[in-house]
């Protein structure tokens, strides 16, 4: 596997050429590359939570339809009008429990992916604070 670069690897060393009193130049690629990594691991928090809706959403497709399947064979064979009613009601229910579910996957996804740009912007205020401050 070749090995990964690193972009900021090459912008220090250019920086480390220049000298702005007062600011420490090189604290400021390294914050900005704790940036980087901060968004992408939100952005990989993210991804999971879609993965996991999706992988949801397949499984409540597949239970609906064997529920279809099974109600189907079920149907002809002396089904009354109160055995139909319950069954919609069972069906409505689930189908709520579902949507509950959904949400609360996205709701997760979307906490963690935030927890984690709120701390990164957080610290990325404390770094700028000791990187400005006079000398």
């Amino acid at each position: 596997m070749p090995e990964q670069s690193n972009p900021f690897a090459d912008l220090t060393k250019l920086i480390e050429h220049f000298k702005v009193p007062g600011i420490d130049l090189s604290a400021m690629v390294e914050s900005g590359r704790k940036d980087m990594e901060a968004l992408i691991e939100a952005n990989k928090a993210a991804f999971q939570g879609v993965q996991a809706l999706a992988l949801k959403q397949q499984e409540m497709l597949t239970e609906a339809m064997h529920k279809i399947e099974d109600y189907a064979k079920h149907a002809g064979a002396g089904s009354t009008s109160a055995k139909q009613a319950e069954t919609a009601r069972e069906a409505y229910h689930r189908v709520l429990a579902d949507m509950k579910e959904l949400a609360q996957i996205v709701r997760n996804s979307q906490a963690q992916a935030m927890t984690q740009m709120t701390d990164r912007a957080i610290e990325h205020l404390r770094e700028l604070k000791r990187i400005i401050q006079p000398k």
